[in-house]
């Protein structure tokens, strides 16, 4: 089976940031049940003041740095270098992501909600760096950011794994029945079956069953699959209808 490759674009946000956005773009469409992915690399003074969300779940994934979560819920939370912010937008929610004082990187994904839960009550989780299930063997670090081992929960079901690999070694990794998604390098060159990846590429996984990673050198990347909704995804702003 031929690869799909994917590649991000970059497009400003917030007040004076700038993503590279992986979909939706004019090239990629949302990946049922994910709506959007942006990896983000934003300096202290700019970022993502007061705005509004609606009818998804988004997570936050700190790769560097740190963001400063507050909302008109209450919560008022900096989550640092390797740890985890996620809301559930339901019926409403206003909220701000701030970097703290120092360059911060990491990864913004949006997963789409079943109609039937358009208009939940918002609530949001945290989890720091030190409460993210790591193993290592091998040279392959895996860390559970959503999935099996992470207390951090989804109305879609969804797997999400941060993969560190040292040069030469190599990852069979098992896709559940019926998910869907991506990998994405955000670092380093890596062998994806029989095709060389480099940072800022991604694979989408439809229709497969398992995939053969090997790394061409110190590597990093993320592998996200879900069950599809087979639900329309209409974006209108930073709202899921």
């Amino acid at each position: 089976m031929e690869l799909k490759i994917a590649e991000p674009s970059e497009k400003k946000e917030g007040a004076g940031a700038t993503v590279k956005r992986l979909f939706p773009t004019s090239e990629t469409e949302p990946i049922d049940p994910f709506v959007l992915f942006d990896e983000f690399i934003v300096q202290p003074d700019v970022g993502f003041p007061d705005h509004p969300h609606g009818g998804f779940e988004a997570i936050t994934y700190m790769i560097k740095g740190a963001f400063r979560h507050k909302d008109n819920m209450g919560n008022d939370e900096l989550v640092s270098k390797g740890g985890i912010q996620k809301f559930t937008a339901g019926k409403g929610i206003v909220h701000s992501e701030m970097p703290g004082d120092e360059l911060s990187q990491g990864f913004q994904l949006w997963v789409n909600l079943p109609k039937e839960k358009k208009s939940i009550q918002p609530s949001y989780q945290k989890l720091t760096a030190d409460k993210v299930h790591e193993t290592k063997e091998d040279g392959i670090k895996i860390r559970q950011i959503v999935g099996e081992n992470s207390p951090i929960e989804f109305e879609t079901p969804i797997n999400y794994l941060d993969i560190h690999m040292e040069d030469g070694s190599s990852r069979s990794i098992d896709i559940e029945d019926g998910f869907e998604g991506f990998i994405y390098i955000y670092q380093g060159k890596v062998k994806v079956q029989e095709k060389v990846m480099e940072n800022g590429k991604a694979v989408i996984l439809k229709d497969m069953k398992e995939l053969n990673v090997k790394a061409v050198e110190d590597s990093k990347l993320v592998v996200i699959t879900g069950k599809p909704l087979s639900e329309p995804i209409r974006l209108q702003g930073s709202f899921v209808k």
